[in-house]
């Protein structure tokens, strides 16, 4: 069974922070539109993070992320959970300061909610850059399916 996108325009998303506020230019969504040319850009800070919950029960097994050079994390930490849990480490991985598209290999972890946080950022005041993100997994049918993340 091959892998398919998981975020979709039902799936809530939040993130620590916008660099000056500025959703109109730097917000969240600009991370999931397929275009080259935007990007979320965080605020300063030690940790910035990002949530999802998906509109049905997921089974997480990639995430595919393009940074800008100098504004990467060194640490991602991904934890996930079902409806009604707390979250729990999923994975951590470590992905490079380069410009290019990076894929890992997580899990795979069945899930409703999930939170992605940064940490260890290669810029000195804490802010992180995406171009894209993507999780990468099934699409489990019918609520309760699948087995709790690990």
């Amino acid at each position: 069974m091959a892998v398919v996108p998981l975020i979709c325009s039902d799936t809530l998303s939040r993130v620590s922070s916008v660099i000056s506020r500025d959703v109109k230019q730097f917000g969240k969504k600009y991370m999931f539109d397929s275009n080259e040319e935007t990007c979320w850009n965080s605020d300063q800070g030690s940790t910035q993070w990002l949530t999802l919950e998906f509109p049905q029960t997921v089974t997480v097994s990639h995430v595919q992320i393009q940074f800008q050079g100098g504004f990467a994390s060194r640490l991602c930490r991904l934890e996930g959970c079902r409806k009604g849990e707390e979250l729990a480490t999923v994975s951590d991985f470590y992905p490079e300061d380069v410009n290019s598209l990076q894929s890992f290999e997580v899990g795979p972890a069945t899930l409703d909610k999930l939170k992605l946080t940064f940490e260890n950022s290669t810029d000195f005041f804490g802010r992180i850059v995406v171009y894209h993100l993507s999780l990468l997994g099934h699409k489990l049918s019918g609520a309760g399916v699948g087995t709790p993340a690990q």
